[in-house]
């Protein structure tokens, strides 16, 4: 009988690099069968080849691993809903139109505050749009104090107010507090301009999420308590559209932080109620609108 030695004699031993074991057949990525592999993925055991690896706490995963994993894992929340705001695009986007919107005042007042301003004689004539553009203006140089102090208000509590709320709600409350203001100026004003009204729904907002939150609210009463007061010293101010704004500020602000529910239920209710003040605003215009105007 022929017996095998026990340990393989030199000539015996295999030479190059390691062949494959199963069944003679050379494992593939099974994204691309034509790349041979021998790396694995740590999760589901398949194959990948280097476009397919991504890594992983240990070894690598393959694409599809990767892409359920990031399913399951549950997003960072903003405190009243939506995903947490690492930075505050909304804020720095409002900033920069209107910045663009008073160079463009610089470059041609008349033409500009002619044809975006808010004016009740406008809108009743149909020129919806001022409702939203004269939000977006400010007044004519050399007049500079009015966007300074409005730029300078958004770019201090706006980060902290979007943070809280998240993007997309913030930005909601954003717009529908201009909107508020210059219905409150078409009701009971006629001509204004400026970010001011909106602002002051962020200062509306700010008191809410105080209130909401356990926090001192007094500073923030002070704070829209001036700003009241000096909207009715001041001369050549909108108080219509300053309390407009205010009011929609609280009234948006707190359908947002007293929403009932949790996950979808309460985004579906604060988005909801948000489009019904829109819906609001847009059935006032248009029942005070003359007919035919």
């Amino acid at each position: 009988m022929t017996t095998q030695p026990d340990h393989p004699q030199p000539s015996d031993r295999p030479s190059g690099p390691p062949q494959p074991s199963d069944h003679g057949s050379v494992p593939t990525c099974y994204r691309h069968p034509d790349r041979e592999t021998y790396v694995r993925c740590q999760r589901c055991d398949r194959p990948i080849c280097p476009d397919c690896m991504r890594a992983a706490a240990v070894g690598h995963q393959c694409v599809e691993c990767v892409h359920e994993g990031n399913r399951t894992v549950r997003r960072a929340e903003a405190p009243l809903g939506g995903r947490s705001v690492a930075t505050p695009v909304v804020t720095w986007t409002l900033l920069a139109i209107n910045v663009l919107a008073y160079l463009g005042e610089l470059l041609n007042t008349d033409t500009v505050l002619n044809q975006f301003a808010m004016s009740s004689y406008h809108v009743a004539a149909g020129e919806w749009w001022r409702l939203v553009t004269g939000a977006f203006l400010h007044a004519p140089p050399p007049s500079y104090w009015h966007i300074l102090f409005n730029m300078w208000a958004l770019y201090a509590i706006g980060p902290q107010l979007e943070r809280i709320l998240g993007s997309a709600r913030f930005a909601a409350l954003y717009l529908l507090a201009a909107l508020g203001s210059s219905v409150a100026v078409y009701l009971f004003g006629s001509v204004a301009v400026g970010a001011s009204g909106a602002i002051y729904g962020l200062f509306g907002a700010m008191f809410v999420i105080a209130r909401r939150m356990g926090y001192d609210v007094r500073g923030v009463l002070w704070l829209i308590g001036i700003n009241v007061v000096l909207t009715f010293v001041i001369p050549g101010i909108s108080w219509q559209g300053h309390l407009g704004g205010l009011v929609t500020g609280v009234v948006v602000t707190g359908l947002f932080a007293y929403a009932p529910g949790a996950g979808r239920n309460r985004t579906a209710f604060q988005f909801g109620t948000a489009l019904a003040v829109l819906v609001a605003f847009v059935l006032v215009v248009m029942l005070v609108t003359p007919l035919g105007g």
